[in-house]
């Protein structure tokens, strides 16, 4: 029986390929050949009707129209199809052959912001009013080869507030910087600081992630968590997520980004009249030499990120 890759011109793909010019880096040849092969290999194998091809240009279209420097609808439909998971599982591979691991990546998300300001340990990251549960979150941040404690690490953390709305989605109840914050660890690795139980929220469905999660029939949902990126100039940082161990929606995080190990227990707390419950977490990071990690840099090798906008 013939194949669909038989009906067409079987030369097709490698002449468009074939057009990349004398001057591309190997690393875009190498990532826009794949790309070109895997679309027009799509193209055949569903037998893309030009209806749906013009479907999914001004699908295109539209994320960039509703996109603005606060809102990243580009990001938010790589998360919805499972792809910035994909990408920081590949970019963070790390193999070793015990049971002790570095922390393990999750994706960035939309929401991160360079503005946040630094705090002492002790503080709290809650600027504005709220309907959530105040925690004491603390832990060490050690070292993946020695265990050593890692001294001077930059703790920078951010979460949605009890309303499952960032700062600057949310500017008529939250200041800036509100529940976002960046901490260093002590001497002893340690750090503590008071922030809110997260809350579950869903993400916008009102631009192209709402028209992707209806024609797919899934929910918006996703778990409620708390950012984290740790960082040490001697260091390979690490961005990640932790989710509360009860949340209804782990298994169906609508962005894919959920990890056993990143599943957290936030336990009653008593005798401090700051907080009612206390999380601790720690963090393992690898040397910058460690030889376990095979990171492709994603910016480099001719390829550039400029112009996204976290």
């Amino acid at each position: 029986m013939a194949t669909n890759t038989s009906r067409f011109d079987p030369n097709f793909t490698q002449h468009v390929i074939d057009t990349i010019g004398p001057n591309a880096t190997p690393r875009t040849r190498q990532v826009m050949g794949a790309l070109i092969r895997h679309v027009h290999d799509f193209a055949r194998e569903v037998e893309l009707t030009i209806d749906e091809w013009m479907l999914g240009v001004q699908f295109l279209n539209s994320v960039g129209q509703i996109s603005d420097a606060k809102r990243n609808e580009g990001q938010r439909i790589s998360d919805v199809i499972g792809l910035e998971s994909l990408v920081d599982e590949v970019a963070h591979k790390l193999m070793t052959e015990t049971d002790h691991i570095p922390t393990s990546s999750s994706i960035l998300g939309p929401f991160w912001s360079p503005n946040a300001p630094f705090r002492e340990n002790g503080d709290s990251i809650i600027m504005s009013p709220h309907n959530g549960q105040v925690a004491l979150m603390h832990g060490r941040v050690t070292d993946f080869v020695s265990r050593k404690p890692i001294g001077g690490a930059v703790f920078d953390i951010w979460q949605a507030s009890s309303n499952g709305q960032y700062d600057f989605q949310d500017p008529e109840n939250q200041t800036d910087n509100n529940l976002r914050g960046k901490f260093r660890t002590d001497a002893n690795g340690r750090y503590h600081f008071y922030c809110l139980r997260p809350t579950p929220y869903s993400l916008p469905t009102d631009g192209p992630a709402g028209v992707l999660f209806t024609l797919l029939d899934r929910h918006p949902m996703r778990p409620a968590h708390i950012h984290l990126m740790v960082s040490h100039m001697d260091y390979k940082p690490v961005t990640t997520q932790i989710f509360p161990k009860d949340d209804p929606y782990l298994e169906t995080d609508t962005v894919f980004a959920v990890k056993n190990d990143l599943v957290v227990d936030f336990k009653p707390l008593k005798g401090d009249k700051k907080a009612s419950l206390e999380l601790e977490y720690n963090v393992v990071l690898a040397p910058k030499d460690f030889a376990g990690n095979s990171n492709i840099p994603l910016a480099t090798n001719g390829l550039s990120t400029n112009g996204v906008n976290h």
